[in-house]
């Protein structure tokens, strides 16, 4: 007989067919969540009320890196694992991150609605800015911001980066108030914590360059909202490349939408074709395995286990 999965997200059948013949998915639909042993989780809030409720359920396996939307002491409490694919949206994060980095500051979007209008004043109001020479401040060495790195100082641009956890040797690596006094652009790879939430605040702004670009493909709450509005209305901020927000997603009328110098996608960096599989594929596997009694190597509360 096939286990129950749960889903907290509609998935489109090619993602469904990686499940196999031996899961019968269940989801989203939370009436069906105590039937299930396993749980892949999407988008959707796991906090203390949803595993409450969660009354069967053994393991969370995240089909993504970040995991702050799990209640990781609930769910260690309830004896519940849970997991992450922390490789999987890599590249396809990678390449958005250039994506929103590009169209931000060639002011992609208000060149092609000039366009569409029938303007023809489009080298004089173009007010793209070049890059090689810049210097990018990069927040956070991991697997994202390592390979970001990579790439902007092949396209010329002077690296530096702000991570106190690793030790980076192929930029030159300083603290976070010199990430904000000197770079031209800065990029924003850091999970969200305590310590990262609101990083870029009044205050932090305050001590960047006049006309900095923001990119952020991370974690919307490493940011505060209010405060880059501020800084865009200064002039403090140039432009912006926003992935991720918070709150999530805007709301269509939020003044971050309403500007020809910010671009904004609704948290979609990683879905991409074969970014969805690998994540995916690992968030099942992650859940095959706890079900079958072994432990899987992406285990983020491993307080849950017992010494």
């Amino acid at each position: 007989m096939a286990e129950r999965i749960y889903v907290d997200r509609e998935l489109p059948p090619y993602l469904t067919e990686l499940f196999g013949s031996d899961w019968e998915v269940v989801g989203p639909d939370e009436s069906l969540l105590p039937s299930c042993r396993a749980a892949i989780a999407g988008s959707a809030p796991w906090d203390v009320d949803r595993i409450a409720r969660a009354t069967s359920i053994e393991v969370i396996s995240r089909s993504g890196i970040g995991y702050d939307t799990v209640d990781l002491d609930a769910a260690t409490t309830a004896g519940i694992v849970v997991c992450n694919t922390p490789d999987a949206p890599t590249i396809s994060t990678v390449e958005h991150t250039m994506s929103l980095l590009l169209a931000a500051t060639k002011f992609t979007a208000s060149n092609t609605a000039r366009l569409r209008a029938g303007r023809q004043d489009f080298y004089a109001a173009n007010e793209a800015i070049e890059l090689s020479g810049l210097t990018i401040g990069v927040v956070g060495h991991g697997r994202i911001g390592s390979r970001v790195a990579r790439i902007v100082a092949a396209m010329d641009m002077q690296v530096i980066v702000c991570d106190p956890y690793v030790e980076v040797t192929a930029h030159e690596q300083v603290d976070f108030a010199t990430v904000l006094s000197e770079s031209h652009v800065i990029t924003m790879h850091t999970p969200l914590t305590d310590e990262t939430r609101n990083l870029l605040d009044a205050s932090a702004f305050a001590a960047m360059r006049d006309g900095v670009v923001i990119i952020n493909a991370a974690r919307g709450g490493v940011i505060d909202t209010d405060a880059l509005a501020d800084a865009l209305d200064s002039g403090k901020v140039y432009a912006a490349g926003l992935d991720v927000t918070a709150p999530e997603p805007l709301n269509p009328s939020h003044t971050l939408l309403n500007r020809d110098n910010v671009v904004v996608t609704p948290h979609v960096a990683s879905a991409t074709d074969k970014g969805r599989v690998r994540m995916y594929s690992g968030a099942i596997e992650n859940a095959r395995q706890v079900l079958a009694g072994q432990r899987p190597i992406n285990v983020v509360n491993p307080d849950v286990y017992p010494v």
